[in-house]
């Protein structure tokens, strides 16, 4: 078993782009933020691309909003986290899905008016906010812009927080599929041909399911769908061609995975799924942090020995034998069920790695106190790091 994740962020093994998979609620967005910020502290160009809506992040980082602009964060408070090395720097932003997607029409529509209509577009609208798997899409569009267009010596994403947490493999696909199905083609088909929606080409089944439809939303809004998805079918081709680079991107050895998740079975037994999809799809996991790991509690001591101890303590001069007696006993069960914790987050972590050769991973312990800033950030690095 490797210790620690130095060799991700430190540029010696070539890694650039660290991406945080995960379910929700296990410090997926803390762990990225504190890779992230080690990254920087070691000397290194740093980018966090968080797609978490939650506003944690920004105020962890020191900064008053978190927004689609890449922001530094100052070097006198990256310097909370612990000393800099010249040249590290660390820069945030937060997706804004649709500024995500407008990016892409903008490249790929073929000239200024059509790009105007189709962001006037309501069914645009609704897609780029929306739509099964856009946001995904859009984590991954985004990624691939700032490999190309950026100068970032490291990049750690931390990917959507979905009930489905590997959406984004399936997210180009599941999206182009919606866009480009068979039923949109048998729709559009009169208006590419007429120049309108006409009932009579679509023959009469479609005649008259047009008809009904038209009741409830009006023709005009039925014209106006059909002519987006004729004007938005050359975009479409930019998307699957982006969707067909990030698919390259994700498998180039420069990436690297890390499973982010928590010592509870169930959260475990979500990690076990995570890796075996990864697995399927030609991916693989670099390493998996377990976060607010229970850590093994004190050596044993019985209760008249406890008492003992306790009653030598000048603060507990003022209690009687017997509160220091059942202080003790307290503080015994206390024990136990805190080595009964440990031991199962240690059987479970041990399951999810039984088998698993080459296996890496990193416990971060339960802390005392949650992380609200760029000193707990830091502390968080140290364990991972």
């Amino acid at each position: 078993m490797r210790a620690g994740l130095a060799d991700l962020i430190d540029g010696k093994n070539g890694k650039r782009i660290i991406i945080c998979v995960g379910s929700g609620g296990v410090g997926k967005t803390t762990t990225a933020a504190a890779l992230a910020v080690e990254a920087a502290r070691m000397g290194r160009r740093t980018l966090v691309l968080t797609i978490d809506p939650a506003r944690r992040l920004a105020t962890s980082l020191g900064i008053a909003t978190l927004d689609h602009e890449e922001r530094r964060i100052p070097d006198e408070r990256l310097a909370a986290a612990g000393p800099v090395t010249p040249g590290g720097s660390l820069h945030a932003m937060m997706l804004d899905q649709k500024r995500a997607f407008d990016d892409l029409v903008e490249r790929y529509a073929r000239d200024a008016q059509v790009r105007e209509r189709i962001f006037a577009n309501r069914i645009y609208q609704q897609i780029s906010s929306a739509l099964s798997g856009s946001h995904e899409y859009a984590a991954m569009a985004k990624l691939y812009q700032l490999e190309r267009d950026r100068d970032y010596d490291v990049v750690v994403v931390d990917t959507p927080p979905t009930a489905h947490a590997l959406d984004f493999l399936d997210a180009p696909a599941k999206l182009i599929d919606a866009i480009d199905s068979p039923a949109i083609e048998w729709f559009v088909k009169p208006l590419r041909s007429s120049g309108r929606l006409s009932m009579r080409l679509l023959g009469i089944g479609g005649s008259y399911v047009l008809k009904r439809l038209s009741k409830f939303v009006g023709s005009a809004f039925l014209e106006e769908m059909a002519r987006f998805f004729i004007e938005f079918n050359d975009v479409l081709g930019g998307f699957r061609e982006r969707a067909r680079e990030v698919f390259a991107l994700l498998r180039q050895p420069k990436v690297a995975f890390v499973l982010v998740t928590a010592p509870e079975a169930s959260t475990l037994e979500e990690a076990g799924v995570f890796k075996a999809r990864l697995r399927a799809a030609g991916l693989s996991i670099t390493a998996t942090v377990v976060n607010r790991v229970n850590p093994p509690p004190p050596p044993a001591c019985d209760s008249a020995e406890l008492a003992a101890r306790l009653a030598a303590r000048p603060e507990c001069a003022a209690f009687a034998p017997y509160d220091l007696a059942r202080a003790a006993d307290a503080l015994v069960a206390t024990r136990v069920e805190l080595a009964t914790l440990a031991e199962a987050n240690r059987e479970a972590i041990a399951k999810l790695t039984a088998g698993d050769a080459a296996r890496r991973i990193i416990c971060v312990p339960l802390l005392d106190e949650d992380v609200h800033d760029l000193a707990g950030l830091g502390r968080i690095a140290r364990h991972l790091v």
